[in-house]
């Protein structure tokens, strides 16, 4: 798109003597990723209307630049904790697109044995600890991560993840408290799409950058266009070596922006047509990606088909396998309760 163009030419007017913050490899990586988490979503959202998904499905459609980013800058045995908007962070971190369309569709191919739903998914595996449903509380559970690191010695980092809105909670606030007294190694990611379900955020918080909300705990914080996922890599890379280092937490405020309602249930009447195509047309991240491929590295619409029918084809699949899958027998309703140790 010719409005995604530009503004890529125009972030990077003045940084030609700086190195891209991705390689050529990294940047079609990415690119990769974000239009499968894209794919995805919106074969989501289509079996969803067709009554195969039930429960609540909240969509990443829109803010696929932030999970990729900050997924390039972390390393394996690293953890990720997120809230219930999770689909895209799954598979950003390696998750097989098929267990997670399966658990989508409550079958016994999925993560969670078809028991947990959009909202409820683990791989341990894969460092990825949820999807949590309640608001904000994932935010202690992922300094909780960042303790057992501190506490083993290690260097790993846990990037955690929540919303704008959530960061009114009291327990976001407790926790920053306990993760910079402890100098825990945990980086803290704000996506702030702007709309906390249906509340824009000048109406529910006034302090207008939340990357300034660890400052009374001496957590420092940066805001991070998190339409472009270069920059999110940049700001990544930043935050984790300084988690790394054991200086303690990091804030990042991406600012972001979700095309759908805050789940599938929301019509979003609270902002207009014209508001969510503007940001379509100007601040896409696949786009934009798109168009830094080619202004950076010269890759052409050639070059990317094949990435694109590949995703295409990952999909397909994963709904087939979805729907093919059986829906787990009554029995399982007793499994998986309590962790057995000898």
């Amino acid at each position: 798109m010719a409005g995604t163009a530009e503004a890529g030419a125009a972030r990077r007017k003045g940084k030609a003597e700086k190195a891209p913050s991705m390689s050529r490899d990294e940047l079609l990586k990415a690119y990769r990723d974000m239009l499968l988490i894209r794919r995805f979503e919106e074969k989501a959202g289509q079996l969803y209307g067709m009554g195969l998904i039930g429960g609540f499905c909240h969509l990443y459609i829109g803010q696929e630049a932030v999970v990729v980013g900050m997924q390039g800058a972390i390393s394996p045995g690293d953890q990720v904790i997120t809230s219930y908007r999770d689909h895209g962070h799954m598979l950003a971190i390696g998750m097989d697109p098929r267990g997670v369309m399966a658990e989508l569709t409550g079958r016994i191919g999925g993560y969670s044995k078809g028991k947990g739903g959009s909202m409820h998914m683990f791989s341990i595996e894969k460092g990825f600890y949820g999807g949590h449903g309640i608001v904000g509380a994932q935010v202690s559970l992922g300094a909780g991560l960042a303790f057992a690191n501190w506490y083993r010695g290690n260097d790993r980092v846990c990037l955690t993840y929540f919303g704008e809105g959530a960061s009114n909670q009291g327990q976001v606030f407790e926790t920053f408290n306990m993760a910079a007294l402890w100098k825990l190694p945990v980086v803290f990611v704000i996506e702030n799409n702007r709309y906390a379900m249906g509340t824009a955020q000048e109406r529910n918080t006034v302090t207008a950058d939340l990357s300034k909300r660890g400052a009374p705990w001496g957590i420092p914080g940066m805001q991070v266009n998190g339409m472009d996922v270069m920059a999110v890599r940049e700001a990544a890379e930043i935050a984790v070596g300084h988690c790394r280092a054991g200086k303690g937490p990091y804030l990042l405020e991406m600012k972001t922006y979700r095309y759908r309602g805050h789940s599938m249930s929301d019509p979003a009447k609270y902002r207009t047509r014209e508001e969510v195509q503007e940001m379509r047309q100007s601040h896409d991240p696949i786009e934009g990606a798109r168009a830094a491929l080619a202004e950076l590295y010269g890759v052409d619409e050639a070059q990317l088909r094949p990435i694109e029918e590949e995703v295409k084809a990952i999909v397909q699949d994963a709904a087939d396998f979805a729907r093919a899958s059986p829906e787990p027998d009554p029995s399982e309703l007793w499994t998986d309760v309590l962790v057995e140790t000898e």
